[in-house]
């Protein structure tokens, strides 16, 4: 008796490579909701105990229906140690469809019950209420949908990213260095970038700030954690004028923090032109850097994969705005 032929194996991404996972499934493919309401809480909380408690179950059976979910898949979808639990690539590819499927079934509940629908949801990731850059865009996007609830959930670009591939997020705001091909990305405005002072600084009362100036301040950065990529961009400004700034030992969280560093007079803080309303301290100046004023990056984020519609929105009013007030374009400088 002849051998099937093998098949070849594949990657997580579909592609020749590394062999999934498989596990057999002796019973059979059906997949049940629970099984699914249970994964995507598991997804969230990443301990089974913590995970078990939300759904009102023991931990054993919160593993078990795993389990005989991954073999109605046929791919292991948790990394499983005594110590730790993650999701694998097919895992996080997965929970993105688990969550519609259970947003499709309950808005089918509702439906056949005779209920309004909850109100449409965006959720929207900002590096901080201070940052002002993708405010405009936001607002339009409400002007058109003036039923939809844009929830704006502060977190760092690096964890608006894994917020993003996990589904809990439909847009982010920032710059995204380096290929990530989960998440798609657009540049939509192109911020100047200045140095917040107390007014009775000599810099206040200069129309741009040189770069090189900065080398004889005491200048704060952004939380690393929080702008890892906003810090990389000042660093190398700086380094573009030969020199490596003098930073604050401490850090915070916050602009308002920030803000407040700064009226103490115990730094300087470099921060783009959209975060200079911030602050209604009338002892703080907002000062462009010069001689050729940089401009920081900002691009709208979303999953490459199945975006909501309105993150798709929220782009394309993103890209309008940008081409109708310039925010691209190098002459739209409020240091001009």
């Amino acid at each position: 008796m002849r051998n099937p032929p093998r098949q070849p194996s594949l990657s997580a991404g579909g592609r020749p490579g590394a062999t999934i996972r498989a596990v057999p499934d002796p019973v059979g493919g059906r997949i049940e909701l629970r099984q699914l309401r249970y994964f995507v809480t598991l997804a969230e909380e990443l301990h089974f105990g913590r995970a078990a408690a939300r759904e009102h179950i023991v931990p054993s059976a919160l593993s078990t229906q795993v389990q005989r979910l991954e073999r109605a898949v046929g791919v292991q979808l948790v990394d499983r140690t005594t110590r730790h639990v993650a999701l694998t690539a097919a895992g996080a590819r997965f929970l993105i469809e688990a969550r519609q499927i259970l947003e499709h079934v309950d808005r089918a509940a509702v439906l056949a019950q005779g209920r309004a629908l909850a109100a449409p949801t965006l959720r929207v990731g900002v590096l901080d209420e201070g940052y002002d850059a993708v405010q405009p865009v936001l607002r339009a996007v409400q002007a058109r949908y003036p039923d939809l609830e844009i929830h704006q959930v502060l977190a760092g670009v690096p964890e608006q990213r894994r917020l993003l591939a996990d589904g809990r997020l439909d847009v982010g705001i920032g710059r995204l260095p380096g290929a990530a091909p989960e998440i798609a990305a657009e540049m939509f405005r192109l911020d100047a970038l200045g140095v917040l002072v107390p007014t009775g600084h000599a810099y206040a009362r200069l129309a741009r700030v040189p770069v090189a100036a900065l080398r004889d301040e005491t200048l704060l950065l952004a939380d690393e954690e929080q702008a890892p990529e906003f810090n990389a961009f000042v660093a190398e400004v700086c380094r573009s004028a030969g020199f490596f700034p003098t930073l604050f030992p401490g850090s915070v969280q916050t602009l308002r923090a920030a803000v407040d560093l700064v009226a103490q007079g115990r730094c300087v803080l470099c921060t783009p032109a959209s975060t200079a309303g911030a602050s209604s301290d009338p002892d703080l100046t907002w000062r462009p850097l010069g001689p050729s004023v940089p401009r920081y990056p900002w691009s709208i984020l979303w999953r490459a994969q199945n975006p909501s519609r309105y993150a798709l929105d929220l782009v394309r009013t993103a890209r309008e705005l940008s081409a109708e007030l310039g925010w691209r374009d190098a002459a739209h400088d409020r240091a001009s």
